[in-house]
């Protein structure tokens, strides 16, 4: 009786008695987890304040802005030492500090465009510089390193150590001989002296035709990665036009190195054919309709046709006389290479780097860049033989012949050429 009546009231109280119940459990376990979370937080806040776990997390944020940065520079046309400090975040004592330190070095004041400075710097407060190095060549550093005292600099030279290999490439001339060459990974500065050597005998627009082809040995220097930091000597270069060969042999003389062909004659003249490679003919010496003026006047020059930026050479060896604006030739560079021939280079984008009144420059050398400036349609050279102060036309111009070796010079160069010829066939078979 009792238990039926208890029965009854569980029954009909069922949902009540379980509300209760769920409330008490959750009330029992939040109990449980409140005295687990204090004692947690408890143990949390130990660790924390913990000397030795302070130490290691201070490390370790350390190392997340490391002490040390390194930053590279390439200068821009115009800047200057200071002007590259201001870009590093330094007080001004630390900047005054540097150029009184560095301000003594010549090369320091005179950097140019496209070198780079590499520099090092202790971000301790206040930051500081402690090693500069100035590339001056792919081989060549010029080194800065702060002393310990924090007082002065230290000044060093450095120099990789390369090693010399002998590179042999031929390729058939489909569009240019610049863009062949390059095809088969010629480096640009041994193409323009290839362009050089040949600029004595060959015309590069009306000369070469599609399918001729040319065959070079030269030098590279490599550093401890295979990568090549820079190239030497052109030793052998043949040039295969329309069928007929014009192989060339480097070979030391009391003047330097010169290029002779097989019979020991030099290629190398007085003045060069073209001063330009790749270019195109666009006007002739003599008379024409002034393309600004648009009346017919006298064209006392030859105009080569390229795009701005292409390397202009000295077609000679001589002393620059003239290397400024030249009103309607715009940037122009004049050349005296003795008593009797002088040459003139107009529109010229700019000059190259160290050509200025009064410097000497060598056969080939670039002394600057195809542009339009002054009365000018379009990128182009300008160029100018000069005779006894007359202007003559620099394509039918006869030039004195290289020099021709004999007796015992002839004999040695017979033995360079044989070597030479051997060396070519082992790049070929390796």
């Amino acid at each position: 009786m009792i238990k039926s009546k208890f029965n009854k009231i569980f029954k009909n109280n069922f949902y009540f008695i379980f509300l209760s119940l769920l409330i008490l459990l959750t009330i029992f376990l939040t109990n449980i987890y409140s005295t687990n979370k204090q004692s947690q937080i408890e143990g949390i806040n130990d660790i924390v304040e913990n000397i030795y776990l302070k130490k290691s997390l201070n490390l370790v944020f350390n190392n997340l802005n490391p002490r040390y940065s390194y930053l590279s520079f390439k200068i821009n046309k115009g800047e200057s030492f200071e002007k590259i400090l201001n870009k590093l975040n330094l007080s001004v004592n630390e900047k005054k500090f540097i150029i009184k330190n560095l301000s003594k070095f010549k090369f320091v004041n005179n950097l140019y465009q496209g070198q780079t400075i590499h520099f090092k710097l202790d971000n301790s407060k206040p930051a500081k510089v402690i090693e500069l190095k100035f590339e001056q060549s792919k081989t060549k550093y010029l080194v800065f390193n702060r002393l310990d005292n924090l007082n002065k600099f230290e000044f060093k030279e450095l120099n990789k150590s390369l090693q010399k290999k002998q590179v042999y490439r031929e390729s058939i001339i489909t569009k240019s001989l610049y863009a062949s060459a390059i095809d088969v990974g010629i480096q640009p500065n041994i193409i323009v002296e290839f362009a050089r050597i040949y600029g004595f005998q060959i015309d590069f627009q009306r000369d070469i035709w599609k399918n001729d082809s040319f065959q070079i040995v030269y030098e590279t220097f490599l550093d401890s990665n295979n990568n090549i930091l820079e190239t030497g000597n052109i030793l052998y270069a043949n040039l295969i036009l329309q069928g007929k060969e014009h192989g060339l042999y480097i070979f030391k003389t009391k003047d330097g190195f010169e290029h002779f062909d097989k019979s020991g004659k030099s290629v190398r003249k007085s003045l060069m054919k073209t001063p330009i490679n790749g270019a195109r003919l666009s006007s002739s010496f003599g008379m024409r309709k002034h393309p600004i003026l648009g009346f017919n006047k006298m064209h006392k020059g030859t105009d080569f046709a390229a795009p701005e930026g292409t390397p202009i050479m000295a077609s000679g060896d001589g002393k620059i006389v003239r290397a400024r604006w030249c009103g309607g030739g715009g940037n122009c560079v004049k050349i005296n290479h003795n008593s009797t021939y002088s040459t003139v280079y107009a529109h010229l984008k700019n000059f190259a780097r160290g050509i200025k009144e009064g410097v000497k420059v060598r056969q080939g050398q670039i002394i600057g860049y195809v542009g339009s400036t002054g009365m000018s349609t379009g990128p182009h050279l300008h160029y100018e033989v000069i005779i006894n102060g007359k202007k003559v036309n620099s394509q039918t111009l006869k030039l004195p012949s290289g020099k021709i070796l004999k007796g015992k010079e002839r004999k040695v160069f017979e033995i360079e050429k044989i070597k030479l010829n051997v060396l070519k066939s082992e790049l070929i078979n390796s």
